[in-house]
């Protein structure tokens, strides 16, 4: 019986620092590490600040965490692209959608916020270098050099166009298209219009 409630207790250590972690995404996506108090985040999790304080020694240490776990799962889902069915435009327009949902959203703007903050700890500044846009590249380069074989994506050098689809989705991030949305056009159509041929 003592094993059971053992097997319980870190069930509910996971779930909790799983709130936690989510509460940070939100706020720090928001705010960024130096608008951020541990109180906006205790306050967003619906815990107390001490609580908070046992499953994060710092705001640091938190946003840390938030990053590694960000930068990781945007590698995975980039290098499950090549494993989707249909054509390399497809698989774009799949992968794109994905990331436009409100929870990667926010961790595309935590990413953005990392990258253009002077304030992160060194610790992410070396997570930063680890995935660096050329990271993202590389891991995207084999699908998109398939769809400029396919003709479905514009001839230019890979590695620029790759580029300028991730440079485009990260101010698309950083902006409520919905609310200045004057073009009719979803989040998706306007970053797969970077990249596709206009005589599709």
């Amino acid at each position: 019986m003592a094993r059971f409630n053992e097997e319980q207790l870190h069930q509910v250590r996971d779930e909790r620092r799983a709130q936690i972690m989510n509460a940070g995404l939100k706020v720090f996506a928001r705010k960024g590490i130096v608008g951020t108090k541990m109180s906006m985040i205790s306050e967003e999790a619906g815990i107390s600040k001490g609580l908070l304080y046992l499953y994060f020694k710092s705001k640091d240490e938190l946003f840390i965490s938030i990053v590694k776990e960000a930068m990781e799962s945007a590698i995975i889902v980039m290098e499950g692209l090549s494993r989707l069915s249909g054509s390399p435009l497809d698989k774009i327009r799949e992968m794109t959608s994905a990331i436009f949902n409100e929870s990667d959203k926010n961790y595309f703007r935590l990413i953005q916020h990392a990258y253009t903050s002077d304030e992160v700890p060194d610790h992410v500044k070396t997570l930063l270098d680890q995935y660096s846009l050329v990271t993202f590249v590389d891991t995207l380069m084999p699908v998109f050099v398939e769809g400029q074989q396919a003709g479905q994506l514009i001839e230019e050098d890979p590695r620029k166009l790759i580029s300028s689809y991730l440079l485009v989705l990260q101010g698309l991030m950083m902006i409520d298209i919905d609310e200045y949305n004057v073009y009719g056009l979803s989040e998706v159509d306007i970053l797969m219009r970077v990249i596709s041929r206009t005589d599709l």
